[in-house]
C-alpha cells in the first residue's frame, strides 16, 4: 500500500516588532478616522451655527424696524391721551365734540408687537453646540425675551382698558353713525353728543390718566426692547463674524 506523507509546514512566528507595527498602524487608522469624523462634525456644526445666527440677524433687523413703526404709532396715541385728558378738564359747553370723539378713537388704537421668534427658538434647541454653549448669546436672548414678555403684558392691559373704559364711553355717548364715521376716519355726521355730561367727561379724564400711564410704559419698554435687539445684533455680528 502506498502511503503519502504530508510534509509538516512550520510557520516561523512573526517578530514582535512586526506585531507592534501592525498594532500601531491600526491605532493610527482608527485615530485618523476619529479625527476626520470630528473635523467633519465641527465643520457641519459651524455651518449650522452660521445659518442660525444669520437668520437671527435678519429676524432682529425686522423686529427693530417693526418696533420703530410701533413707536411712531404709540407716540401718536400718547399725544391723543394727553390732549384728551386736558380736554376733559374743560367746561362741557366749550369743548369740540367732534375732536373729543376723534381723540377717543385714536386712544382706542393699538399697535401689537409680535417678534420674529423662529431663529431664537431654533438656537435655544441647539445650545449644546460648542459655538453657542461657550458664548453669551443665551444671556442676550434672555434679556430681549424678558422685554418682549413685558410688552405683551402691557398690551393685555391696553385691551383691558379699552374694554373697561373706552368701549363703554363710546357705546354710551356716541351714536352708531358717528362711531362708524370715526372708525372710518370720516367727518362725524352729527358731532353733538346730547347724552354727555360734565361728570361723564370728568370720569373719562380720570380713566384716561390710567390709559396714558400704560401707553407710556409701552413706549418706554419699546425703546428698551429695541436697545436689547440692537445689542444682540452687535454681539452676534462680532461673535460669529457676520456682516
Amino acid at each position: 500500500m502506498e502511503v503519502h506523507h504530508h510534509p509538516h509546514t512550520h510557520h516561523k512566528p512573526k517578530p514582535w516588532k512586526e506585531y507592534l507595527l501592525e498594532g500601531l498602524m491600526i491605532f493610527v487608522a482608527v485615530m485618523l478616522g476619529f479625527i476626520a469624523e470630528n473635523v467633519r462634525e465641527n465643520i457641519n456644526n459651524r455651518e449650522h451655527v452660521r445659518e442660525l445666527t444669520t437668520q437671527l440677524l435678519q429676524d432682529l433687523k425686522s423686529d427693530t424696524a417693526r418696533l420703530n413703526e410701533i413707536y411712531r404709532g404709540e407716540s401718536n396715541i400718547i399725544n391723543s391721551n394727553d390732549t384728551l385728558i386736558a380736554l376733559s378738564q374743560q367746561p362741557l359747553n366749550k369743548i369740540n365734540k367732534e375732536l373729543l370723539v376723534h381723540l377717543v378713537y385714536i386712544s382706542h388704537s393699538m399697535w401689537p408687537f409680535h417678534p420674529s421668534s423662529g431663529a431664537i427658538a431654533a438656537i435655544k434647541n441647539e445650545l449644546h453646540l460648542r459655538q453657542f454653549s461657550s458664548s453669551k448669546i443665551i444671556r442676550y436672548i434672555s434679556n430681549y425675551e424678558s422685554l418682549i414678555e413685558l410688552l405683551h403684558t402691557e398690551q393685555e392691559i391696553t385691551l383691558q382698558y379699552q374694554r373697561s373704559f373706552l368701549d363703554p364711553f363710546l357705546l354710551r355717548h356716541v351714536s352708531a353713525a358717528n362711531l362708524k364715521a370715526a372708525f372710518d376716519k370720516l367727518p362725524l355726521p352729527n358731532p353733538e353728543q346730547p347724552s354727555l355730561s360734565q361728570e361723564d367727561l370728568s370720569q373719562l379724564g380720570a380713566e384716561m390718566v390710567l390709559v396714558r400711564i400704560n401707553t407710556q410704559g409701552l413706549l418706554d419698554h419699546n425703546r428698551d426692547a429695541k436697545t436689547d435687539a440692537e445689542n444682540l445684533i452687535q454681539y452676534i455680528k462680532k461673535q460669529y463674524d457676520l456682516e
